[in-house]
Parts: structure tokens; C-alpha cells; sequence
């Protein structure tokens, strides 16, 4: 009979080990899942920002004489033609076929 009681008293050790680590996994879970919306959101309004900025100063709305803001707005409107160049390449491909 002592030995049947061990038995039961290591298992629900080991149950109660388990059931804390899943707990706790799934707490580390959430908050993954949580910076992973909120890193999305961060990149999204980064974006944003980037795409109001490059509009405003490309409207004359905002002056900036900032040579690296500059060159990055350049970079980007350099990248736009690139992929717009690459979009036509894809369409003109799927004609062909």
C-alpha cells in the first residue's frame, strides 16, 4: 500500500509540475503573440509616417532640407519604380503564358 500511495504522490507531483510549466507557457504565449501585434502595429505607423512625410515634402507642404531625410525620400521613390518596374515584368510574363 506505501509503495501504490509513492507512486500516486510522485504523479500528481509530476501532474502538478506540468500543469505550472503549461501555465506558464501559455502566459509566455500570450505576451509573444502580444509584442508580436504590437511590433506590427509599430511597423505599420512607421509606415505611415514615412508615406505622410514623403508626400508632404514631395507636395511642398513640409520643407525639410535635411540631406538624409532627402536621400532616404530619394531611396524610396527609387524602390516604387523598381517594384512598379517589377510588377509590369510579372504581368507581361503572365501574358505570355
Amino acid at each position: 500500500m506505501e509503495n501504490n500511495n509513492d507512486w500516486r504522490e510522485r504523479f500528481n507531483d509530476l501532474l502538478q509540475t506540468c500543469q505550472a510549466e503549461f501555465k506558464k507557457t501559455t502566459k509566455i504565449g500570450m505576451k509573444m503573440l502580444s509584442a508580436s501585434q504590437s511590433n506590427t502595429q509599430l511597423h505599420e505607423t512607421y509606415e505611415a509616417l514615412g508615406m505622410w512625410l514623403k508626400d508632404a515634402v514631395e507636395k511642398e507642404k513640409l520643407k525639410v532640407e535635411d540631406k538624409e531625410v532627402l536621400a532616404l525620400i530619394s531611396k524610396i521613390s527609387e524602390l516604387e519604380e523598381a517594384m512598379e518596374s517589377f510588377e509590369r515584368e510579372v504581368q507581361e510574363i503572365k501574358k505570355e503564358i
